[in-house]
């Protein structure tokens, strides 16, 4: 299992080593939580924001790591999260893109006891200029004794 995991690393890491095309940018937008365990249930809404790189892996293939700061609250219960999400753009046309992949979400609330969570998301993006987009995103929790999902809907500047 190592051996695998290494080197699907060296693969990704030459991949980004390699990409012919860079680009930066930064994104915010309404983040929709929901934390579902044996115990029950919590809906709370907020916003997100943060910056991202974009590595050009193909002509239709984008990787698009990233670091994001979400909050939200309803009725005193507050979440503060950071996340790393690494998404792969899969260009459609010209305009629309669908992304997918990991995000790893770490609580930065004291008292949660199951700090770091690993969601899994799916969304699109369309591009309403060269440099701004909208991006509405799922990321369903995969892990964790609650699972936390997030439904967001940003907007994007690229660099």
């Amino acid at each position: 299992m190592k051996k695998i995991t290494l080197t699907v690393l060296a693969i990704a890491a030459f991949g980004i080593a390699s990409a012919q095309d860079m680009k930066y940018g930064v994104k915010g937008g309404i983040d929709m939580v929901s934390a579902k365990s044996t115990y029950g249930s919590s809906n709370a809404s907020g916003f997100y924001v943060g910056g991202f790189a974009e590595f050009e892996m193909s002509d239709k293939i984008v990787l698009q790591p990233g670091l994001n700061y979400h909050t939200a609250s309803k009725d005193g219960i507050k979440f503060d999260y950071l996340s790393i999400p690494v998404l792969a753009k899969y260009n459609m046309s010209d305009k629309l893109n669908l992304v997918a992949g990991p995000s790893l979400y770490y609580s930065m609330d004291s008292e949660d006891a199951d700090k770091t969570r690993i969601n899994l998301g799916v969304g699109a993006s369309y591009d309403i200029s060269d440099n701004l987009f909208v991006e509405p995103r799922y990321d369903m929790g995969l892990t964790g004794d609650t699972k936390v999902t997030h439904f967001l809907i940003g907007v994007g500047y690229t660099f």
